[in-house]
């Protein structure tokens, strides 16, 4: 950590060219001395991405940034906001602290928040920023998380951990056992510490493999932003063996939607189906990665076209976690048909459960992207390829 940085002139120098071409910046001369201009370059390009994703770091003064890469893999405000809300007490560790954000959100509801953070430069960056941000009730420790667990005989209301999913040997990884550190392998050390764990998985990850994995599970929150998953949060008990609690939460600004329901709920729940009926309706990325395809249909009393469509209708217009639509038309899918009622127009285009991607869609039919009208190629509960024309309601 390069103190000089934080000098007035370097600060206003990196506040103006915000916005600038950082590789023409290179080519500039510059008469700052006790720093080099290729690491103000990368506080401009590290500060830059936080302009969305970490808008309080940003809009603070005198913030010192690490590389992009720390600040492309820290949780965004809008994720570690929400994980300040499902968990609260008076004490909480963070085994793999980061950046600091999770960290930070959590000092907001603990009283006392400790930051665990192997990388002695990041570390230090750390606890510079929290004193910038008025923050005072965070320790900062630079130390393996799991090290200095073994080395304290502390207990801790909550005990979060977010493994890193790069592995030194095999790259980017998704098992939890592959990722750093290994939380299975540990998970009876982190008991001894707490009651409670809150695990930050990769979006990609199975959630049933997850679930053999990670013993004593209560909970799963499945987080989107504007319909892209974003995190898998698992809640550990010590000593839980209950019913498991999915929580899906996709977050759209003032319109957020959520659906809940018990992970073994869905292997018992009958779906009936039907032929599209007035309403559509297609589940948000959180619901489809939770799996609940019959349960939402049980809880909300709409029909499946298809086993394995996973796109719903209703003659009454519902309250659902998605997309919904007012049907238009319906066809049956062959080529002159098709071409008569949708050739050279413009629509959006979606295929669930269909032979044909939406690019060969477009090219056979010259269907141009975009407008009013949504077009859903899918296969009907009478094994029937269709197209049902849509329009938002």
């Amino acid at each position: 950590m390069n103190k000089h940085v934080l000098n007035t002139v370097i600060q206003e120098y990196i506040d103006k060219n915000i916005d600038s071409e950082t590789a023409s910046l290179l080519l500039t001369k510059t008469s700052f001395s006790n720093i080099e201009l290729k690491e103000i370059i990368e506080q401009i390009k590290s500060k830059k991405k936080c302009k969305t994703k970490l808008t309080t770091w940003y809009n603070t003064p005198n913030i010192y940034y690490p590389n992009k890469l720390n600040i492309e893999q820290t949780s965004s405000e809008t994720t570690a906001s929400y994980k300040s809300k499902i968990i609260s007490g008076k004490t909480i560790i963070d085994l793999t602290g980061g950046f600091g954000v999770d960290s930070y959100y959590f000092s907001k509801v603990f009283k006392e928040v400790t930051h665990c953070e192997i990388d002695k430069n990041l570390s230090k960056i750390v606890s510079h920023n929290y004193t910038q941000l008025g923050i005072d009730n965070i320790k900062t420790v630079n130390n393996d998380g799991i090290n200095y667990l073994k080395q304290t005989d502390k207990t801790y209301d909550w005990i979060y951990v977010d493994p890193s999913r790069r592995h030194d040997s095999k790259g980017k990884v998704f098992y939890l056992k592959d990722c750093l550190p290994n939380i299975p392998k540990h998970l009876n050390i982190l008991f001894e510490h707490t009651n409670n764990i809150l695990v930050k998985t990769s979006p990609m990850l199975d959630i049933s493999i997850g679930l053999t994995e990670l013993k004593h599970t209560k909970a799963i929150h499945i987080i989107a932003i504007n319909n892209d998953v974003k995190e898998l949060l698992f809640l550990l008990s010590k000593g839980y063996n209950g019913n498991i609690q999915i929580n899906t939460f996709n977050i759209k600004g003032e319109k957020n939607e959520d659906f809940k329901f018990i992970y073994s709920t869905e292997s018992s729940s009958k779906a009936y189906f039907s032929l599209p009926l007035t309403y559509l309706y297609e589940p948000n990325a959180a619901v489809l990665k939770s799996g609940a395809f019959k349960t939402i249909a049980k809880e909300l009393n709409i029909h499946k076209l298809h086993i394995h469509s996973h796109l719903y209708t209703s003659n009454k217009l519902m309250n659902f976690p998605g997309r919904a639509f007012k049907i238009i038309e319906q066809i049956s899918y062959n080529k002159k048909t098709v071409k008569k009622v949708l050739g050279n127009t413009k629509a959006n285009i979606t295929t669930r459960n269909f032979p044909e991607s939406v690019n060969q869609l477009r090219k056979k039919f010259n269907i141009k992207d975009g407008g009013e009208t949504f077009i859903f190629f899918t296969i009907n509960v009478n094994e029937e390829k269709i197209a049902i024309i849509c329009k938002k309601t």
